[in-house]
């Protein structure tokens, strides 16, 4: 699931390729994934992008004043593309769900083409990749629950905003009502390098423990922020993938003290951990079956 570094990237991505060009055709593949009416997506046509912003793991593009917002959810995608097909694509067919056309700038010295663009596009059955048009990003009713972006919580706020919930760490990080921009993957490397438990609960932190927890969210996000800044969007994932240290190594050793990395599962995703640096010692039990270690 692309996390605040990832869509960071991307709207650095279409900052630098996007922006300055005008919209000339929206191509709708997937009906469901379109989730505003009003005004239509193809009001965009004939605008100009002037924009790429992020609200969390929200994606902004301002195109004259209009916003086209997109969600990538778990398994969607924006692969760009310096010559879109001529042809419309077949509605239902494959992942795509929106190709977007857009037209040379006028000062470009790039070959003549049918026209760049990017197509937006989810894998697999489970279907939750968002697109939305609106006129205000606060209309998306995501972003309007954000709690505050993960990069800009100080210390003290951050010890102000989980000592008024009595929540496990690892949900209120992924809670975006919360903090926003943190996922799956990012909060599992933030607890491994704070020394957490994932399963510790929130009220229970005392100073030292959230000044290393907001120290491990700034070095987290910041680096992999400045790793997949300049990556096309063909590599950001890999570029993820390969500056994961405890998330998705399940069975491999810890690169800090070389115990085994553990998992706890759930019924939709996973949790990666060390007991070595995170819990004592002590592994984690499987929350479906017994009291959890705190």
């Amino acid at each position: 699931m692309p996390e605040l570094p990832e869509v960071e990237a991307l709207a650095h991505h279409l900052r630098t390729e996007a922006v300055g060009r005008v919209v000339t055709r929206l191509d709708l593949a997937e009906i469901a994934a379109i989730k505003t009416f009003d005004p239509p997506h193809t009001s965009l046509a004939g605008l100009e992008i002037i924009g790429a912003a992020r609200h969390g793991k929200f994606l902004d593009l301002d195109v004259s004043g209009l916003h086209l917002i997109v969600h990538l959810a778990r398994g969607g995608w924006l692969h760009w593309r310096k010559d879109m097909p001529a042809a419309p694509p077949r509605p239902g067919k494959g992942p795509l769900a929106m190709r977007v056309h857009l037209a040379e700038r006028e000062d470009s010295d790039e070959r003549p083409s049918a026209g760049a663009g990017f197509d937006l596009t989810e894998a697999g059955t489970r279907k939750g990749l968002s697109i939305y048009v609106v006129r205000d990003p606060a209309h998306v009713p995501g972003i309007a629950r954000l709690g505050p972006d993960a990069l800009s919580l100080g210390d003290s706020e951050l010890a102000a905003l989980l000592g008024k919930r009595r929540v496990q760490l690892k949900g209120a990080l992924t809670d975006q009502r919360v903090m926003a921009g943190i996922g799956n993957a990012y909060s599992d490397e933030i607890l491994h390098t704070a020394k957490l438990s994932p399963f510790k609960m929130t009220d229970r932190l005392d100073d030292a423990e959230v000044s290393r927890l907001h120290a491990a969210i700034q070095e987290e996000l910041t680096d992999a922020v400045n790793r997949s800044i300049g990556q096309g969007a063909a590599t950001l994932k890999s570029e993820k993938r390969s500056g994961l240290r405890v998330h998705a190594r399940t069975g491999l050793p810890c690169p800090v003290c070389g115990d085994t990395i553990r998992e706890v599962s759930f019924a939709d995703n996973s949790l990666q951990y060390c007991p070595t640096c995170q819990t004592g010692g002590k592994p984690l039990a499987d929350r479906r079956m017994s009291k959890l270690l705190r």
